[in-house]
């Protein structure tokens, strides 16, 4: 048993990282709520044709990544690389169209197989947002702005840029589709083998190659604002001033870029450069075409995923646990009282450290250590005259409390 360890590229989040990680959740959904966006769960793993479907059959992920297998019943299901997918089958297998527009986030756990490092594990978990049923660009800028106001609200922001690109309408992007497959033709030899594969089914995955090689390639090819038709210049003009109404300043960035061809318009990231190679800590983008392609109703969607080990890693101390009031009872009736107080002021919201065994010095030792802010001693002696002695463990004063004013007092405090 001595030998048993995680497996690799998964790790056990112990008390004071598992509050980090809860700040961010919570951070994420009380914010959430001030847009009118709501928590959703969807189950962690899926039939496999779900992601097969939406993240594209020569993406890493589908190719390389995905958790996949067959169950008892012959099913072939993989547990869920990304949360996007997800929310859109969960859109159409409940007929949420009739919601309109819908506006939900979420939180928990992801899998992929890839090589694990700091701030990047083979399980992991992301806070996230998905509007669907909305064309207007106001709901571009409605979900950057509920994503920079979660970065402010960690205290990161100062620390973040916002690097924004446009992929244009379907036009545009069949357009420059063209124009960069026969750029890329003229260079094959070059490319990698990876991005001779994507180089008929989706080339604009090419752009976000980490090859050197590749890369060297992409820093000449054409740019996509090359190609814009009226219309998509009109979206991204819509979209830079709406940022500049709510004081978000941006960086341009003709090189950011999503492989798939349901994504248009909209494509941004939030980095950072504190974290080394792995900058990017909250991603998004516009993807219209996602639910039709899996078979629902023609919608519009816009959302985004962040990271929250990497977000961890930038917030860094976990925030302070609350701090408890730790009972002392010294004797078997004050044990008993005492068993029933602790109740009584858990009950009233008030955090209690009760040891299970013990002298007074070991349970005051056992108070220091859970940083209780209040000790409260009862013997024999406080029964008997139906008070207890109240120490403040940061002042060092103590005073005399009737027993059945606790609670009121102690809740003042």
């Amino acid at each position: 048993m001595a030998s048993l360890q995680p497996v690799r590229g998964t790790h056990d989040l112990l008390p004071d990282e598992n509050r980090v990680q809860d700040h961010i959740a919570e951070t994420a959904r009380a914010i959430g709520e001030l847009y009118g966006y709501h928590r959703m769960t969807t189950p962690i793993f899926e039939f496999t044709d779900v992601f097969a479907r939406t993240l594209g059959d020569t993406s890493d992920v589908v190719t390389k990544e995905m958790y996949t297998f067959e169950d008892r019943g012959g099913e072939k299901i993989t547990l869920r690389p990304e949360n996007t997918a997800g929310i859109a089958r969960a859109y159409i297998s409940n007929g949420m169209q009739q919601m309109s527009p819908v506006k939900v986030c979420y939180y928990g756990p992801m899998f992929r197989y890839e090589r694990p490092q700091k701030g990047r594990q083979r399980q992991f978990h992301q806070i996230g947002v998905e509007l669907l049923g909305v064309e207007q660009v106001g709901g571009d800028i409605e979900v950057i702005a509920y994503g920079a106001h979660i970065l402010k609200a960690l205290g990161l922001w100062d620390n973040i840029t916002l690097e924004l690109n446009t992929l244009g309408d379907p036009d545009s992007r069949a357009a420059y589709r063209d124009v960069l497959v026969d750029y890329f033709k003229g260079h094959f030899e070059k490319l990698s083998e990876d991005s001779r594969n994507r180089l008929d089914k989706n080339p604009l995955r090419i752009l976000d190659s980490k090859d050197e090689g590749d890369r060297e390639l992409v820093a000449n090819a054409p740019l996509f604002a090359e190609y814009l038709n009226e219309h998509s210049k009109t979206f991204f003009k819509q979209l830079t001033d709406g940022l500049g109404d709510i004081g978000i300043d941006y960086q341009l960035n003709p090189r950011l870029v999503r492989g798939l061809d349901y994504y248009c318009h909209t494509c941004f990231e939030f980095v950072t450069s504190t974290l080394g190679a792995q900058g990017t800590v909250m991603a998004g983008g516009r993807y219209d075409g996602l639910i039709s392609t899996m078979g629902g109703p023609q919608t519009a969607g816009v959302g985004w995923a962040a990271g929250v080990e990497r977000l961890a890693m930038m917030v860094g101390n976990a925030p302070a646990a609350v701090r408890p009031v730790a009972l002392i009872p010294m004797g078997d009736a004050a044990e008993s009282r005492c068993r029933t107080l602790a109740q009584q002021l858990r009950e009233a919201g008030i955090a209690v450290e009760l040891g299970y065994a013990g002298n007074m010095k070991k349970r005051m030792k056992r108070a220091d250590k859970a940083k209780a802010r209040m000790a409260v001693i009862i013997g024999d002696d406080e029964l008997a005259k139906g008070v207890a002695m109240v120490r403040d463990l940061d002042a060092g004063e103590q005073h005399e409390v009737a027993i059945d004013s606790l609670i009121g007092v102690i809740g003042e405090r």
